[in-house]
């Protein structure tokens, strides 16, 4: 068994800022935490890079504050404001019919619970995930790629699909860790356990990792 908490603490401590929905390495979207703000924002940041869903976050949310406002706005326009996005048609519809709904069934608060999150369109396990963490502050995991990588690479888990590292990582690490994984990871996968070509020598948790231990015998 790893030492599951001495790792994530390691990594939080080298890793303060972070990720966060919306957001690039160095800023954060206005509106910080709003658990709306959050549930768009990682709408738009699905297959995007996070400049471009911080360039067109800020934009949206410049013009369209709310719910409300977000529901009456013309698609032209709406596709206009994101079209940094990758898939602007096909989000932009989803982000007007998601704020319909919260506005018209929720009386403009965002439900807190997995499964009225999962009812909304372009919402899956890992967004509905991020609003619990990110908009709420909830113990949960998303799971990402690079969440899903570096579990897999260092040893935590040993799983095919997010789904069941979610399950898995829920299992091995202590739930007042949870929500620190996903932020820490991306901001982790970035910038030393890379896809290809991982900075090894210079990570600060190599002494525990599977895929280090392998490659250094």
């Amino acid at each position: 068994m790893k030492p599951v908490r001495e790792m994530l603490i390691t990594l939080v401590e080298h890793f303060p800022i972070g990720a966060f929905p919306g957001g690039t390495n160095n800023d954060q979207p206005d509106g910080g935490s709003d658990p709306f703000r959050v549930l768009i924002s990682t709408v738009l940041s699905q297959r995007t890079k996070d400049e471009n869903t911080y360039i067109a976050s800020q934009r949206l949310f410049s013009k369209y504050k709310n719910p409300a406002e977000l529901a009456a706005a013309p698609i032209d326009d709406l596709m206009e404001l994101i079209r940094p996005v990758g898939f602007p048609k096909a989000k932009s519809k989803a982000i007007k019919e998601i704020a319909r709904i919260i506005h018209q069934d929720y009386n403009d608060r965002v439900p807190n619970e997995i499964d009225k999150l999962l009812a909304l369109p372009l919402v899956g396990r890992k967004t509905a995930n991020c609003v619990l963490v990110y908009g709420f502050g909830q113990d949960a995991i998303p799971v990402d790629v690079h969440v899903h990588r570096i579990s897999n690479r260092i040893g935590l888990v040993s799983t095919k699909t997010p789904v069941e590292t979610e399950i898995e990582l829920k299992r091995v690490v202590p739930k007042d860790l949870w929500k620190f994984i996903n932020t820490v990871f991306i901001a982790f996968g970035k910038r030393i356990c890379t896809p290809r070509n991982p900075k090894c020598l210079i990570c600060p948790i190599n002494h525990y990792c599977d895929y280090f231990t392998e490659k250094t015998r």
